[in-house]
Parts: structure tokens; sequence; C-alpha cells
């Protein structure tokens, strides 16, 4: 006979939005919660664009995953194959069976390589990498630290990438690598991005365009990559209603991603968000649903993902679980996300904005939108730090 027990508050996902949100509500006095996580790892990915660029390593991002769940919750290490919203039900793949009274979906998001077609295949060349896979971000600095001479091309896609103005972070550390060892000007640098700018906040996509004025890099903006024939080192790309094929010698891509095949089976997902969990962008509820949460990458909150909109996102959905309940009044979360783009190897600006591309600062003393070198070692050096003992044990309000 299968086991059914029942949670209190079900999470599942235990990455950073998970773990935060289950250690934060254990700190507000939750004595059921269970996660659902089936890696034995945890990744800090935020690293990865640091592996990607020579001033990081794997080992540096990674713990157990036993490490990091919180005290006195339930770790599930099974994969969840349905959720039965109607019934408060969550399949797994072994276990079978758990139901709960409130849901917490915070899965993340994955690379869809079916998206671009011949993406994989090029990632399986030593002439293309992504910081988007953890295997493959120290692949990264290899490729683009021993290009000395041709055409190195970078994209950025603007669907649902978490963080996806990070992808920056290997091109400007990259050009100016190839700057100081003297071969920049043999390498011609193309930017190719699906958007109208680099970053929603304007301060801040003026000091990315400047930088990549700097560099030399062309910026093209509103370009698709459609294809790549990793064979012949040519990507497709679409400009308004221009193919054009273009070769290259180095590739990094920022591709498109998408949630975990069961939100939109469960009947979670939003229309025309491509199977991503539909949530009111406030509350980050279900609107259909109301003991169901969106959380993180996987949430359609009309927000860029980041792990930088989690320090906002996770205490809504704490204190709003408890309303739900009680009937109180309920937090509302304003889009905020954060950016943080190197400009060199040596210097970083921090972009922070709401949904509507309006500055929401933390500080306004110093200005981050300015690259810093001291905003830069916060980043590479401190961050990790705050992320491993602060964040991860529900320190966020």
């Amino acid at each position: 006979m299968t086991v059914r027990p029942h949670h209190d508050v079900l999470v599942v996902g235990g990455g950073n939005a998970g773990i935060s949100l289950a250690a934060k509500l254990r700190r507000d006095g939750y004595r059921d919660v269970a996660i659902i996580e089936p890696s034995t790892v945890h990744h800090y990915r935020p690293m990865l664009s640091y592996v990607g660029s020579g001033l990081a390593t794997l080992d540096e991002l990674r713990r157990p995953e036993a490490a990091v769940i919180p005290a006195g919750c339930r770790w599930y290490t099974d994969r969840v194959t349905a959720v039965e919203p109607d019934r408060s039900r969550v399949r797994l793949a072994r276990i079978g069976t758990l139901t709960y009274d409130d849901l917490v979906v915070c899965p993340g998001s994955s690379i869809d390589w079916e998206a671009v077609p011949g993406s994989r295949e090029a990632v399986s060349t030593p002439a293309a990498s992504t910081n988007y896979e953890v295997d493959l971000a120290p692949r990264t600095w290899a490729m683009l630290s021993a290009l000395t001479r041709g055409r190195a091309v970078f994209t950025l896609s603007q669907w649902q990438v978490p963080c996806a103005p990070v992808a920056l972070k290997p091109l400007f550390m990259a050009a100016d690598h190839w700057s100081r060892t003297g071969v920049l000007g043999d390498i011609e640098i193309e930017l190719l991005v699906e958007g109208a700018r680099l970053v929603d906040e304007d301060r801040a996509d003026r000091e990315l365009r400047a930088a990549a004025d700097r560099y030399g890099v062309r910026v093209r903006l509103g370009t698709n990559l459609e294809s790549i024939d990793a064979p012949a080192q040519v990507a497709r790309v679409r400009s308004a209603d221009r193919l054009e094929d273009l070769g290259y010698d180095a590739l990094h891509l920022t591709p498109p991603h998408r949630a975990p095949d069961w939100v939109a089976a469960s009947g979670l997902a939003g229309r025309g968000t491509r199977g991503f969990m539909a949530v009111d962008p406030r509350t980050l509820r279900h609107p259909a649903y109301p003991s169901v949460w969106g959380l993180g990458d996987v949430a359609a909150a009309d927000a860029l993902p980041s792990g930088g909109a989690l320090r906002k996102q996770v205490p809504v959905v704490a204190h709003n679980i408890t309303a739900g309940r009680s009937g109180g009044a309920m937090r509302s979360y304003s889009g905020y996300s954060v950016a943080p783009v190197t400009t060199s190897r040596r210097r970083l600006l921090l972009a922070e904005f709401d949904r509507d591309g309006e500055p929401e600062p933390t500080t306004r003393h110093p200005d981050l939108v300015r690259p810093r070198a001291a905003t830069f070692a916060f980043d590479r050096y401190v961050e990790p730090l705050v992320y491993w003992r602060r964040l991860l044990r529900g320190h966020v309000s």
C-alpha cells in the first residue's frame, strides 16, 4: 500500500527559492514543512558566471543538499511527476502521493534545447558553450581565453532566462582579457539581443552600452538566434524580417528556458507562458488554486527572474500563506529584480528595478549603478557567504 503522508506546507524544489522559503517558514513558527528535491548537491548558481570567466571553480559553488535543508524539515529525495491541485495532492516518481495544506512550487527552470535547433549539438563542440549549464561553465573560459583572433558571438534570450543580463559577464570579462593580452583588435565581438535593451533600467543600460562601445562590441538589438549548424560553426539569426548566416569561432549561448513539463500537465501553467506557472504577479498565489503558490524561476510573475528577486519574493509568499489562512492583508511583490553585471574583470554595476523598469535601489549611497571595484568584490567574494550563511537560513524580510 502506498504511504500518503500529509504536510502543512509542501515545497517543491530545494534550490535557492525552496530552501530560503522553508527556512523562513520555520523561523515564522511553521512546524511541518517538507521539501521535495531529487538532487543531493546544491549549487550557488550565480557563481557560474565567474566559473565561466576563469575567476572561480565549480567546487566553490557546491554543497551537499543535506547541509542546506533547514532543521526540522522533512526532505524527500524524489521527483515530482504530477500535481493534482483540485485534490491537494502531489505525485512522486518513487514514494507515491503526498498531500498538503499549502503547496509552494519552485523547482526552477532548465534550458530548452529544442527552442534553438542545433544548440545542444553546438555545445558538444569546443567552439560553443553556456554558463547556464553547470558542467559547461568551465568550458566557457577555456574557449574564450584560448581565442586570439576571429569572431566571438554572444546571445541574449529574453524568455524567462534566470537573470539574463548576467550573461553579459563572460562577454565583458573576456573582452577585458583580450584587451590586456593585446588581441582585442583581432577579435570581432557580436552580441545578439532579442529585446530592445541590455537591461530594463535606463541608467544601467546606458552604462552597459558604453562598456560595449569601449570594447568594440557590435550590439544587435531585436535579433533572434534561429538555429545553429554546429559542424560548420554557423549561427542563423533573424533581425526584423531578414535572415542571416553568421559564422563564429566562439559562441556563448544564453538560451531560452522551460518549466518542468508537469507544471503545464497539472493545469498550473498560465496562458501564453510557454508552460511556466501562472501566479498573481503581486501576491504570487495561483489565480485558480488559493493554496498553491509560485516562487522563483518557474513563476510567470511579470518580472525578471533572478536570485536577487527571491529576497523580495520569499517574505511575500511566507507572509501571504499565513494571511491566506487567517484572512489577513496580503503583502505585494513589486516585481523587484537585480542584475549584477561586470563591465571588466575588476568592476561591476548593480541594476535594481521593478517590473516597470523603474529603479528600486536597495541603497542610494553609494550609487551602485556606477561600475565599481568594491561592488565587484562584494558580488564575487561576499555575496556567496551571505547566500550560504544568511539567505539559505531564512534571514530575509
